[in-house]
C-alpha cells in the first residue's frame, strides 16, 4: 500500500504538522528522584522521536504531588519541574517537531507511598479500584480504598489544573492534552462504577461530565481552545474502568467538548485497552474513531494496535485525522519515516518500559 493519506500536512490549531503520525503519551517512570524532575536522558528520548515535523504528546505528568500513582513519573507543579520540562521542549523544537504535555491527576489509582504524607489517594467516591497499584519503590500492593473529595475540594482541583496549564506554557509546550482515559481521575468521575456522589458532580450523565469539562475550560482559558487537546477511552477497561453503556455518557461529552473549540479529541481504541501492562488485541469490539467521528468537528486523533496499513486506511477514509503510536514509538524513534518507506519495524522490550536508564530508552538505533 502507498501511504500518502498519512503524509498529508495538517492544521492543528495554530501548529501545522508536516504529517499525521502522532507519538502517543507513554509512561516510561524515568524522571530524576526526588523531585520526579524531568532530566537530560528525557529530553535526549525526546529528542530522538521529534519526527521531522510532526506532533509528540509528552507522557503523562501530575498537576499535584497528590495525582502521582507511579514511581519517578514527571509531575508539572513545582520550578524544578517546569525548568526540567524546557530542556525537553527545546531538544523536540530544535529538531522541529512539536510538543504537547499531558495533565495528568490518577485518583484513585496510587498508593500512599506516592501521597504526601502517606496520605490516601483522592477520588469522586470511596470506592476501591480492583487490581495492584505500584508502590514507590515498585513494588505490588493492593489498591487503598480513596478518600472521596469533599465538594468544597473542587474548585481547588479545577484551579491546580489551570496552574499547570500555566506551568506548561512557561516550559515551552506549543500545547496541552487533558488526560481524561484509563481509569484515572476525570473517568472515575465521568463512570457509575467509580462515581456514585448524589451532589451536582454524580448521578446523571450531565453531572458526571461536570467535572471534565470544567477542567477543559479552565485549561482552554489559559491556552486558548486551539492548543488545548483531550483524551477519552469510552470502551476502555484500564485501571478498573469501564461503564456498561458508553455512548450516552461519552457521545454527551463529546458534543460538549466539541462545543468547546478545543483543537483536537484525542481517543483510545478499544481493542488497545490495557496495552501498557501486557500484549492485548481485544476482539469484536467497536471502532471508536467511526463511532465518535459525526460527533466531532475538529482534528480527531485514534490511538490503539494500528499498522501501517491500517493507519492509512483509517484516515484516507476519513474516520480520523492522524494516528498516534505508542509501542512503536519507543522501538522505532524514526517510526514515521519507517511507516513511508515500508520499513521493518524494530521490535520493542516490554520489560525497559518501566523505570531504568537508557537501556529500552534511548538505545534504539534509527534506519542508517
Amino acid at each position: 500500500m502507498i501511504r500518502t493519506a498519512l503524509f498529508r500536512p495538517l492544521r492543528l490549531g495554530p501548529c501545522t504538522l508536516a504529517h499525521r503520525v502522532v507519538m502517543a503519551p507513554l509512561t516510561r517512570m524515568r524522571a530524576t528522584v526526588p523531585g520526579n524532575v524531568p532530566n537530560a536522558l528525557n529530553a535526549e528520548y525526546y529528542r530522538q522521536r521529534t519526527t521531522n515535523g510532526g506532533l509528540i504528546v509528552s507522557e503523562a505528568s501530575q498537576i499535584v504531588p497528590e495525582g502521582q500513582g507511579v514511581p519517578a513519573s514527571p509531575g508539572i507543579h513545582s520550578r524544578e519541574q517546569i525548568a526540567g520540562w524546557r530542556g525537553v521542549t527545546e531538544a523536540v523544537h530544535a529538531g522541529g517537531g512539536k510538543i504537547f504535555l499531558q495533565l495528568w491527576h490518577v485518583g484513585r489509582i496510587s498508593h500512599p507511598s506516592h501521597q504526601p504524607g502517606g496520605g490516601l489517594p483522592v477520588a469522586p467516591s470511596a470506592i476501591a479500584a480492583e487490581g495492584m497499584a505500584l508502590t514507590s519503590t515498585f513494588g505490588r500492593e493492593p489498591f487503598p480504598t480513596p478518600r472521596a473529595l469533599l465538594r468544597d475540594e473542587i474548585p481547588g482541583l479545577v484551579g491546580a489544573y489551570e496552574q499547570a496549564a500555566r506551568n506548561a506554557q512557561e516550559a515551552g509546550f506549543d500545547g496541552v492534552e487533558i488526560h481524561a482515559a484509563n481509569g484515572y481521575l476525570l473517568e472515575q468521575f465521568l463512570q457509575t462504577r467509580s462515581n456514585h456522589r448524589n451532589d451536582e458532580y454524580g448521578g446523571s450523565v450531565e453531572n458526571r461530565c461536570r467535572l471534565p469539562l470544567e477542567v477543559a475550560r479552565a485549561v482552554a482559558s489559559v491556552w486558548g481552545p486551539e492548543r488545548v487537546g483531550i483524551r477519552l477511552s469510552p470502551f476502555g477497561i484500564a485501571n478498573d474502568s469501564g461503564e456498561d453503556d458508553p455512548m450516552p455518557l461519552y457521545a454527551h461529552l463529546v458534543r460538549a467538548l466539541d462545543t468547546l473549540g478545543l483543537a483536537y479529541l484525542h481517543l483510545i481504541e478499544p481493542r488497545a485497552s490495557g496495552a501498557g501492562q501486557k500484549e492485548v488485541d481485544h476482539q469484536n469490539v467497536p471502532s471508536a474513531c467511526e463511532l465518535f467521528r459525526p460527533l466531532w468537528s475538529r482534528v480527531l486523533v485514534t490511538a490503539g494496535n494500528f499498522t501501517g496499513d491500517s493507519a492509512e486506511e483509517t484516515v484516507s477514509r476519513g474516520f480520523a485525522d492522524a494516528i498516534a503510536f505508542g509501542r512503536r514509538f519507543i522501538s522505532n524513534p524514526d517510526l514515521p519515516g519507517r511507516l513511508r518507506h515500508g520499513s521493518e519495524l524494530a521490535p520493542y522490550d516490554r520489560a525497559t518500559f518501566y523505570g531504568g536508564g537508557a537501556r529500552g530508552y534511548t538505545d534504539y538505533p534509527p534506519l542508517a
